[in-house]
């Protein structure tokens, strides 16, 4: 297999950002949440960005929410636009004087020289890559391996329906500021970034088929045990600016649609929706109450 940067990397950003990945087939019912007032209604939805063309899951409640909708709202309204992205990449995610072996330590390259064999990836196609990049990229690689496609993913199919029914699609973020939320790490905190991607890479998907579980029982407990609470304490400045720091922003954005009247579905990653600081919390801390739908 060979690498390249197009369509590939900018769906492999996706990755990082949803920290789920359902791995077997299975009838889903995802957790959905709800917040009503007066006049307004907004639904809730954790998303997972790749999946199974063959994954099964009940989508009628969750179309029924967007049916009932005239805004759909994502993280990004478009995170596969090339035109956009690929301008981007090559500006944060790649550094032209330094390659990314003199960054590491032996041991962090003889780890990395393991994993990329193991995908068949040249380490030259690495070389010119950021930390956070090459993270995202191996992240990335034992789900495409395992069968699983962004063009599947939740967020796709209910942009897909949202855009066929006449429905508005906005994002809470522009691709450049999703790309920017790693790439302007501290380089040490990126290093340290990718050494845990690739011990992760190394164990296979074990996790994943755990966290396929947890998404389809709705489990929102086992995912922030699994995912929220590992990144929390072992990347602790990634937490913050991965979820916490955007959920703040977020309930914002939300807090304002309140201000407006009618129904909106918004679908963003299932790692925003679990934890002690997961968006539903940052919402409570305005006042805003957030129901199981």
């Amino acid at each position: 297999m060979t690498l390249s940067f197009s369509g590939r990397t900018v769906r492999a950003l996706a990755v990082i950002f949803v920290l789920l990945a359902l791995s077997r087939s299975a009838k889903a019912d995802p957790a959905m949440w709800v917040i009503r007032d007066a006049d307004s209604t907004i639904y809730l939805i954790g998303t997972l960005h790749l999946l199974k063309h063959t994954t099964e899951w009940n989508r009628a409640r969750v179309l029924g929410a967007l049916a009932e909708s005239k805004e759909l709202w994502l993280e990004v309204a478009d995170p596969t636009n090339q035109t956009v992205a690929l301008p981007l990449i090559q500006r944060y995610g790649f550094d032209r004087q330094r390659g990314l072996s003199t960054k590491l330590s032996p041991a962090q390259q003889e780890k990395l020289k393991k994993v990329a064999g193991q995908y068949s990836v040249p380490l030259s196609n690495l070389e010119p890559m950021q930390p956070w990049m090459a993270a995202i990229i191996l992240t990335e690689l034992p789900l495409q391996s395992a069968g699983y496609d962004p063009n599947a993913g939740v967020d796709m199919i209910l942009k897909a329906e949202a855009e066929k029914r006449g429905a508005t699609v906005l994002g809470f973020e522009t691709l450049e500021q999703h790309i920017r939320i790693l790439a302007e790490l501290p380089e040490r905190i990126q290093i340290e970034f990718l050494e845990s991607t690739l011990d992760e890479v190394s164990k296979g998907i074990a996790l994943v088929d755990t966290l396929a579980r947890a998404w389809v029982n709705g489990d929102t407990k086992t995912i922030n045990e699994l995912v929220v609470e590992e990144v929390r304490e072992k990347e602790p400045e990634v937490y913050r600016r991965l979820l916490v720091q955007r959920n703040v922003q977020w309930s914002e954005k939300i807090a304002a649609l309140l201000q407006r009247s009618g129904v909106q579905l918004i679908a963003v990653g299932a790692g925003h929706l679990a934890g002690p600081d997961s968006l539903q919390m940052q919402l409570l801390k305005r006042g805003i109450r957030v129901e199981t739908f």
